[in-house]
């Protein structure tokens, strides 16, 4: 385990290097994808709720939370990612690591657990998903299991949906009730914009 060129993009961890798995099972978000992200949503980050999907070393959540998100939940299967997650988050300050919620498994099923407590606090979130790109064995139906499970995500909880994905894979206009807005391409990482 290393530490990377990934950094904190702004806000109170600014220029923090984060630690990097050194097995290849996680991609973490080019920095210029998510400064765009960030540019994009900036006005919106202050006191909100992330979940973010597929989380592996938790650079989308950390942002968040670096920029004043009020709490953030990383879905993380691989158990070796996770432990990289878990240093990343210790490495912040007592009071921000303790709004980060990590949840050990498959992201498919664990998000419900995210959703009943979403519920409980009358809450809504931006869910970020950045799935395992479709190229990977054994991941080539992966963009549209995340499609089925995002048109059963209650609208009562969403703020937003933002999909990271290969640039040459288009998503659909609608997701169930979610409409796409925008789709954000960096080289061959896009991100889709839902709402």
């Amino acid at each position: 385990m290393e530490k990377s060129n990934i950094k904190i993009i702004a806000g109170k961890y600014r220029g923090k290097k984060l630690y990097m798995n050194d097995k290849e099972t996680t991609r973490s978000t080019k920095q210029i994808l998510k400064e765009s992200i960030f540019n994009s949503l900036q006005w919106e980050v202050p006191d909100s709720t992330w979940v973010e999907v597929f989380s592996g070393v938790g650079s989308i959540g950390l942002e968040a939370i670096s920029r004043g998100a009020k709490k953030a939940y990383f879905l993380e299967k691989d158990p070796e990612a996770a432990k990289v997650l878990k240093r990343n988050i210790d490495s912040l300050k007592p009071e921000d690591s303790e709004k980060c919620e990590t949840i050990l498994g498959d992201s498919f099923d664990t998000i419900w657990d995210v959703i009943e407590k979403l519920k409980r606090e009358k809450d809504k979130a931006i869910f970020y998903f950045d799935p395992p790109f479709a190229i990977r064995e054994g991941y080539e139906d992966i963009y549209d299991k995340v499609q089925n499970l995002i048109k059963q995500l209650p609208k009562m909880n969403v703020e937003k949906i933002l999909i990271e994905h290969q640039s040459d894979y288009e998503f659909p206009e609608y997701l169930g009730k979610y409409k796409k807005t925008k789709t954000k391409k960096f080289g061959k990482s896009a991100v889709t914009f839902y709402e």
